[in-house]
């Protein structure tokens, strides 16, 4: 059964209680005043534009492409739950103009020889790799901070994310803009991440979420009866990945090597042109030329540039192999997730390297 959605003035003055403690326990862990204030400013922010995507439908006066889009994401809702066994509550069954591109802007941060992101710990989600701001601005003035410091550095913007079931999620403005189909995808993936979150580990949440994301879109094309997804894009979206995949761990294996700084320097922006080269080979020779990645490898080149890809990426083939041994049943795939992030961390990467294998 769905849950009534609490009024909006008695969550905020849950919020208001709850949030001086919390802060005081993260100020007792050397937090920073300033970024856990603006993170909490932002979501009170988000959680106060909220309002019932049904009303948004019915209000004739809205905009008329906004209450189409809405009323087809209630559909992919309704499947999320019903097929993919994904939570029914009232997340994304709320919208939120938040007048913006992105929800928040991760920043992410490594060292300069290395691929080990620059993690950051927090009381419910545990440790990130990444750190989240909702204002571009701030985003920027940590990148610069980072970078004085010495590190590799890259800023993403977000177009949504899970509070883990803690509030009631909304479709947010930022989610709209790339049409039904990727709106689905978004909800699909957040409420991947309601239904399993392992704390500490980045890399089993995404992508995990993103294989629930992949393989949920499928067959929410197979239920209204659509042919599958482009093929030629999906292989070259997989093809592009595996590229990036396979440059990090040429750099992994070089980071590990007792080289002088210099040296290490030019090895690594050497590897960086054969990225860009490799890429530009298959392009014109399997992809007739295409060039939806060429922003993307022609923008300068760090260590950070690349974690989103190890991040969201790194296990969606050990995820699906998973899927296919329990026949496609939704309810006993999560329940193998669940048993391999309850192992120790040592043990749940061994597990995901032999299933990847498989």
């Amino acid at each position: 059964m769905i849950r009534p959605l609490p009024s909006l003035g008695l969550l905020d003055r849950v919020f208001r209680v709850l949030f001086p403690g919390v802060l005081f326990l993260l100020l007792n862990g050397c937090a920073n005043v300033s970024y856990y204030s603006q993170l909490a400013s932002g979501q009170l922010q988000l959680l106060r534009a909220r309002e019932p995507v049904s009303t948004v439908i019915a209000d004739p006066s809205r905009d008329e492409k906004l209450r189409a889009h809405l009323a087809q994401s209630q559909k992919a809702r309704a499947f999320a739950s019903q097929q993919l066994h994904l939570p029914d509550n009232q997340s994304y069954r709320l919208y939120a103009d938040i007048g913006r591109p992105f929800v928040v802007w991760n920043v992410f941060a490594t060292p300069e020889f290395s691929l080990t992101p620059q993690n950051h710990c927090f009381p419910i989600a545990g440790c990130v790799a990444y750190r989240g701001y909702y204002s571009q601005s701030a985003a920027r003035g940590e990148a610069a901070i980072q970078r004085l410091n010495g590190m590799d550095v890259s800023i993403g913007g977000v177009e949504a994310y899970s509070t883990l079931g803690w509030f009631n999620d909304p479709i947010i403005s930022s989610m709209i803009g790339w049409g039904d189909e990727r709106l689905a995808t978004l909800i699909f993936h957040e409420l991947a991440h309601q239904r399993l979150y392992v704390k500490d580990d980045t890399e089993f949440n995404e992508s995990y979420a993103t294989f629930v994301e992949q393989e949920g879109t499928r067959q929410w094309r197979a239920f209204r009866g659509l042919s599958p997804a482009n093929e030629a894009q999906v292989q070259q979206r997989d093809q592009f990945t595996q590229l990036i995949l396979d440059t990090r761990t040429r750099l992994t294996a070089l980071y590990a090597l007792a080289l002088p700084a210099d040296q290490m320097r030019q090895r690594k922006a050497a590897e960086f042109e054969r990225l860009r080269g490799e890429y530009r080979r298959m392009r014109d020779s399997q992809w007739a030329g295409d060039k939806r990645y060429d922003a993307w490898i022609n923008a300068p080149m760090n260590n950070a540039r690349l974690l989103p890809f190890g991040l969201y990426d790194q296990w969606v083939p050990a995820f699906a192999a998973l899927f296919r041994q329990v026949d496609g049943d939704w309810v006993k795939f999560y329940a193998g997730a669940e048993k391999l992030g309850a192992l120790p961390v040592v043990e749940r990467k061994a597990a995901l390297k032999a299933l990847a294998g498989a």
